[in-house]
């Protein structure tokens, strides 16, 4: 990727080297890329529905106008109206400040930024930009303390993502998918989440999902994955539209996809797959749907709630 010298976002907090982060109130439940040791656990609090807002968007109605009020009550996800924002401790200077898998992500979130804040314009919309949490080995959030096996997450009760660097090399080293535009595919991802969350798709199941059992759950949680890969192969697009891509680096999202699908992780991790366990979405359903979004640059082309066949 051609990502050096670009704009970078100001809403990356370093909190490396720190205990616990130094955030903390419970609620909301996180969305996290599959990998590492804890799967489907402390991921997997929060799925989606089959809801009206998303069949809007195939009938070319503004789908940010999903769940009455276009953005109203989203953001915040699970948080009840009496929770207070914690106060943040301001990070002291760690050998961490100044590396370059620091800069590269906050590269990649500025160009998130850039292009969600377009396609929400040209619905006559702001996009509210999320955070970006690193850390190291755990962290507190508002949907908990999580550890770096959690693998990077987006919690919607503070609307913030949450990623251990260290991240990137177990996906090179254990699972075989390097490169730059692999890496930042895994953060496109969970800004998809965040744009779920703005656009009221997470909300809406968070109030549902006590009602669901876990066949339904794991089915519907494997729609709102599967969209929010959709969701950062939009963002791929617009990149690769603006000469940030290199030869090759297609390739490597795509291969990064394949390998945390649900069943290539099964597989790897105890020899055989469990479908009805599935709750990320297979290798083959995750390439598709980051191609789909990539080729299309369309969120209308994300509408993995009415798929025909997932």
């Amino acid at each position: 990727m051609r990502w050096k010298g670009r704009n970078r976002s100001g809403n990356v907090n370093d909190a490396r080297g720190q205990s616990g982060g130094g955030f903390g109130f419970p609620g909301g439940g996180r969305r996290s890329l599959p990998i590492g040791g804890r799967r489907g656990s402390g991921g997997m609090g929060i799925g989606t529905m089959i809801i009206i807002g998303i069949v809007l968007m195939v009938l070319g109605i503004n789908p940010l106008k999903l769940l009455g009020g276009g953005l109203g009550g989203s953001l915040g996800g699970g948080l009840s109206p009496q929770m207070q924002t914690p106060q943040r401790q301001q990070a002291p200077r760690t050998q961490y400040s100044n590396d370059e898998m620091k800069s590269f992500v906050q590269t990649i979130l500025g160009s998130t930024e850039q292009v969600w804040t377009t396609i929400f314009a040209s619905y006559g919309k702001q996009y509210p930009k999320p955070e970006l949490n690193l850390f190291t080995q755990q962290i507190r959030s508002a949907c908990g303390l999580a550890s770096s096996a959690s693998g990077p997450f987006y919690c919607p009760g503070d609307s913030e993502i949450y990623i251990d660097l260290s991240f990137y090399r177990e996906l090179e080293q254990k699972f075989g998918a390097g490169g730059d535009f692999a890496q930042a595919y895994v953060l496109a991802h969970e800004v998809g989440h965040h744009v779920q969350n703005v656009i009221g798709v997470l909300p809406q199941f968070n109030k549902m999902r006590r009602s669901m059992g876990k066949a339904q759950f794991n089915k519907e949680s494997v729609k709102v994955e599967l969209q929010a890969d959709c969701f950062a192969g939009v963002w791929g697009h617009y990149v690769n539209r603006e000469g940030w891509l290199e030869p090759g680096d297609l390739e490597e999202a795509l291969v990064a996809a394949n390998q945390i699908g649900d069943d290539a992780i099964q597989k790897r991790t105890q020899g055989y797959v469990v479908p009805e366990s599935f709750n990320h979405g297979t290798s083959e359903q995750r390439r598709f749907w980051f191609r789909r979004g990539f080729e299309s640059g369309r969120i209308e082309s994300c509408d993995t709630f009415n798929a025909r066949k997932l």
